[in-house]
């Protein structure tokens, strides 16, 4: 425990990313296997189940620290963490525990079953001795939550150092449905697993957003072009006559999708297809409002089925008759892909195989393609993917060959109606914003109502300026929420819209986050709810009346 919490700390101490790869190398080349292992899949986001929920947590460490619950709370508010929360008002210990990171996971897997009076006596047994960081850890641990800016892929390349093994093979290797309860170092890192083979995807390749002018990507005739489809990016995969459908999130969602049953026995098997699941309601793509009623759901019933059946969009093909093909250029893997969905799809079986074509785009000119770019939102897409003719699939996000180019953002002017505090480094400060358009009520009276809330957008001097102007203008606290006095107006962006019942505007925007500050209008200025509904196309609209 004493390494990791070491490694931690100058994780959460630095922005460098060379500092934190190196930090990550030394500590697998000195780790024991076990705690490899358990350290890949919390930094991977495969953590274990959470065994005491937070709220026993805040009583349990004010009780510990003997001080009353409302100023935990507090403090808590301030700081905004509650593993450093809980760390920090514990009296501090000069002792130290010679457990492993593997041994403290294993107590805390088996504490889930125990009773309360169990878990409080092991808590308690815990934080009494571990020193303030390793006590700050130890609660992580138990809350679940390692954001210290170490991405995946940034661990996947300190990994690689340590083991000399290629950065690709590795994102592959930790790809997929692993349990370090079960998995030793040897079987997920250093061998080959054949019986891993059946299930697992591959990295996806992702894309940065356009830099510049489009035209700046030079001869438009080596690009190809195609709609970014607003849904789940995943990878079907068929072999040995077994279907697993996995999201981008590393989650195999196969049993949320039974529509694609269809597909085993009819594309053959050693078959990988990249594409995007997307709503395909009475022969027309949706929105992703749309497929969000099927997210999330553990079953999925018949009528939901019948409501928002989905189709797999084509993108690419990364696995064929059994090989690996992702080195060969996209024209290659895409002509592949088209005869596949050739032989496949019929006019006699196209009602029944939910496999559609994503189609590619060739044009003469940049200003041709930024038209197609403009019929975007009517084609229920986000904007173009350009793709390099030339290009292999590659791991991760990278620069070059894929570029991702949206439309402009719809906005809107709302007002500052509520603040609440933000988290790690602006925890301090309030920077989530909730905002409000106008409304006529039942009396003819202008009102506020709440349609989004926003986090991102403004500067750090701006954060700053307008915290200082939330603690002099609160109205009214709500634990970290306050409500303020409507003074200020905000250029709301966001990337898309669509009627909602879930929300008390009656809509939904995906995306919404500030653009900027509007300090020349008043809150009189601000958009209507009307204005905001007049953003939702007339076909959404119809879809829901």
């Amino acid at each position: 425990m004493k390494n990791f919490a070491l490694l931690i700390k100058t994780l959460d101490s630095t922005n460098k990313t060379t500092i934190k790869v190196q930090a990550l190398t030394d500590y697998f080349l000195k780790a024991s296997d076990e705690d490899k292992v358990w350290t890949i899949a919390i930094l991977s986001h495969r953590r274990p189940p959470r065994p005491v929920n937070t709220t026993l947590l805040r009583t349990w460490a004010s009780e510990l620290a003997n001080i009353p619950l409302w100023l935990f709370e507090e403090s808590y508010h301030i700081v905004g963490d509650l593993a450093e929360t809980i760390a920090l008002v514990i009296p501090a210990a000069n002792q130290s525990s010679d457990k492993s990171l593997t041994v403290f996971l294993e107590e805390m897997i088996a504490l889930k079953k125990k009773t309360d009076d169990d878990k409080k006596a092991y808590l308690y047994e815990n934080w009494k001795v571990l020193n303030y960081y390793e006590r700050f850890v130890f609660t992580k641990l138990i809350t679940g939550g390692f954001r210290i800016g170490v991405s995946q892929k940034l661990m996947t390349r300190a990994l690689a150092k340590a083991t000399k093994i290629d950065e690709d093979i590795l994102a592959y290797k930790l790809m997929g449905n692993w349990d370090p309860n079960t998995i030793s170092f040897q079987q997920l890192i250093l061998e080959e697993n054949e019986s891993d083979y059946l299930s697992k995807p591959y990295p996806f390749y992702l894309a940065y957003a356009i830099e510049g002018e489009a035209a700046d990507l030079g001869d438009i005739n080596e690009w190809s072009a195609e709609h970014k489809w607003d849904g789940i990016r995943s990878q079907v995969i068929l072999r040995n006559d077994e279907l697993f459908v996995w999201s981008r999130g590393e989650e195999l969602v196969t049993d949320k999708y039974p529509e694609f049953n269809e597909f085993v026995n009819v594309i053959p098997n050693g078959t990988v297809i990249d594409g995007e699941i997307l709503p395909y309601i009475e022969g027309t793509i949706g929105t992703f409002n749309d497929l969000q009623t099927r997210i999330g759901r553990k079953n999925i019933s018949a009528a939901l089925l019948k409501k928002v059946p989905v189709i797999l969009k084509a993108y690419d093909i990364l696995e064929w008759e059994g090989k690996d093909i992702r080195q060969l250029p996209f024209i290659e893997r895409r002509h592949i892909l088209e005869n596949l969905f050739k032989n496949v799809v019929s006019e006699q079986n196209q009602a029944k195989i939910p496999l559609h074509l994503s189609e590619t785009m060739h044009f003469n000119s940049w200003i041709e393609l930024a038209d197609e770019r403009d019929r975007s939102r009517e084609m229920h897409s986000e904007g173009l993917m350009l793709k390099r003719k030339d290009s292999p699939y590659l791991v991760g996000r990278k620069k070059g060959d894929w570029w991702k180019w949206k439309v402009d953002p719809l906005t809107i002017d709302a007002v500052l109606t509520y603040a609440m505090r933000g988290h790690g480094r602006r925890s301090n400060l309030f920077t989530d914003y909730t905002f409000a358009l106008w409304k006529d009520n039942e009396e003819g009276e202008k009102e506020l109502v709440t349609f989004a809330k926003a986090y991102s957008g403004l500067t750090d001097a701006e954060f700053r300026k307008l915290d200082a102007w939330i603690k002099k203008n609160t109205l009214e606290r709500f634990g970290p929420v306050r409500s303020v006095t409507p003074h200020h107006v905000f250029e709301i962006a966001f990337e898309g819209i669509a009627l909602s019942k879930r929300h008390k505007s009656g809509i939904a925007t995906r995306f919404p986050r500030m653009l900027r500050w509007r300090k020349d209008k008043n809150i009189h200025e601000a958009n209507t709810l009307e204005d905001l509904k007049g953003l939702i196309p007339s076909e959404a609209k119809e879809s829901v009346e």
